[in-house]
């Protein structure tokens, strides 16, 4: 069996006052690799990623040439780490919302299972920050889904995942068509119907201090069409 590689992939636009603090927080668990995945940010993103990675050999940046879609990001990041021999692919916002600290939690997790998620709306998760309308838009989204698709998943629509480089081997990175968020809702179903195990563990979702949120409501209009367009897809 291969030792254990992982990396962390940040997708950035606009990041730029984030950007090193996540760095700094997620290189404080040895042995983790970063690969920043900038959509040619007109904030100098992608040139503040490039001194980091001149400072740091863990450090990996992937520059896109525009903004296409958080889905599309994640899919150069998917097809660079598989081509350098990774076995574990974490995904995580670059906005400090996600608890870099648990990484090593869910590594451990991922001995047992395909695919980590971590989950606001299970025993033990939360969000801090939020308001009672985004609670309210999570959840229903996370509900909408889950019954439309029939999997047990609490939060669907999460973004702090582990997943084993088998379970991207499976998927077919090129079929995946979701461009917002709904593209973590893909990610997850696909795996699930492609037989691997997923698990849920409680995080705390921390809204960002720094910088504006990417959710609009182009995005939300794009997860209620494309969820039954995955069902479609799996019953043809």
């Amino acid at each position: 069996m291969k030792p254990a590689r992982a990396i962390v992939l940040l997708p950035t636009y606009n990041e730029r006052g984030n950007l090193q603090t996540v760095v700094q927080a997620v290189l404080k668990n040895q042995g983790v690799d970063i690969l920043v995945i900038d959509d040619n940010s007109p904030d100098g993103t992608g040139e503040l990623a490039d001194t980091l990675a001149n400072q740091h050999e863990q450090v990996f940046v992937l520059h896109r040439a525009s903004k296409s879609g958080l889905g599309k990001a994640y899919v150069s990041g998917f097809h660079w780490a598989l081509a350098r021999e990774y076995t574990h692919i974490l995904q995580m916002d670059a906005d400090l919302s996600h608890p870099p600290e648990l990484i090593p939690k869910m590594l451990e997790l991922a001995t047992q299972h395909d695919l980590i998620l971590g989950s606001r709306w299970v025993p033990g998760g939360g969000t801090l920050n939020w308001s009672i309308i985004r609670q309210w838009i999570s959840k229903g989204g996370s509900f909408y889904a889950r019954r439309l698709l029939g999997i047990p998943i609490r939060d669907v629509t999460g973004g702090f995942k582990c997943i084993k480089r088998e379970v991207l081997e499976t998927i077919d990175l090129d079929g995946l068509q979701s461009a917002g968020y709904v593209f973590q809702i893909e990610v997850t179903y696909r795996a699930i119907r492609s037989g691997f195990s997923v698990y849920e563990t409680p995080i705390t979702f921390t809204e960002r201090k720094v910088g504006k949120s990417k959710m609009s409501t182009r995005i939300v209009l794009e997860a209620i069409v494309r969820v039954p367009q995955l069902r479609r897809g799996f019953r043809s």
